[in-house]
């Protein structure tokens, strides 16, 4: 059987463009079957992994698009079983990483939780709130259930702690573009490339971008210094105008920016 770690090692390196393109989707929004049609829209119209949000209370990461996609997946009674059964839909078509934090994991016990996301088919979890430096039991579930834990660093990392990261990273890097919550923005940061480099030289597996990103010609810049690109906002955005073609749509600009 494939791991999740080997499918996501697979996803960066077989996707024959600048850079794997990973869209982010809110599970259960704008609701539960139009999430898992949004998620197929978008492996259909070229994404090489999904990151596929759970909605949460208090997400700190969040900007305000992503927000309300949670706020609303919750006040519609969306929860993680229901989120995993999205992922056990899409997971045969495209890589799903969870973006969790770390209360729904806590409140299973981390073995139940990487089991039953590995059982609904993800590849791997993305856990914001989770320090680095208390993550070891849950980094040792997900070993041991094929998953990927993927690691979060920012342009504020210090070199020290971006060298215990690089060492225990899995599945890729997740890469903060700049400092503060998701969302679409005109601009990247100047300093990408220099914080790229520095995580680069720091980790064996592919560096991912996120935070920001919401055209083909940001997508272009990064693809060109990074492995992958993760676009937030601007999917949520269109899941909630639009549905599924609109996903499919905006996945597909975004890869022109890749080819």
């Amino acid at each position: 059987m494939t791991t999740g770690v080997e499918r996501i090692a697979a996803a960066f390196s077989g996707h024959g463009r600048a850079a794997a393109l990973m869209p982010y989707l809110m599970g259960g929004y704008p609701s539960v079957a139009a999430s898992v049609e949004c998620g197929l829209a978008a492996a259909d119209a070229g994404a090489d992994l999904i990151e596929l949000g759970v909605p949460f209370s208090d997400p700190l990461a969040d900007g305000p698009v992503i927000h309300a996609a949670g706020t609303e997946a919750l006040r519609s009674g969306v929860h993680v079983h229901d989120v995993l059964g999205v992922a056990r839909a899409i997971s045969a078509q495209v890589p799903v990483v969870l973006m969790v934090y770390s209360n729904p994991i806590l409140k299973r016990g981390a073995e139940r939780f990487a089991d039953e996301a590995a059982a609904a088919g993800a590849a791997g979890l993305i856990v914001p709130d989770l320090p680095f430096d208390e993550a070891d039991a849950v980094r040792a579930a997900c070993d041991a259930a094929g998953l990927a834990l993927v690691p979060l660093v920012a342009p504020t990392t210090t070199p020290e702690r971006l060298a215990e990261i690089g060492r225990a990273a899995r599945g890729f890097v997740y890469t903060v573009s700049l400092s503060g919550t998701t969302g679409e923005r005109d601009a990247l940061a100047p300093e990408l490339e220099g914080t790229v480099n520095r995580v680069r030289d720091a980790a064996d597996v592919p560096v991912a971008v996120g935070f920001g990103i919401s055209t083909a010609e940001h997508a272009r810049h990064v693809g060109a210094i990074a492995d992958g690109v993760i676009v937030g906002s601007r999917i949520v955005r269109a899941a909630g105008e639009g549905g599924a073609e609109a996903v499919g749509a905006a996945v597909r600009e975004l890869g022109t920016g890749l080819e």
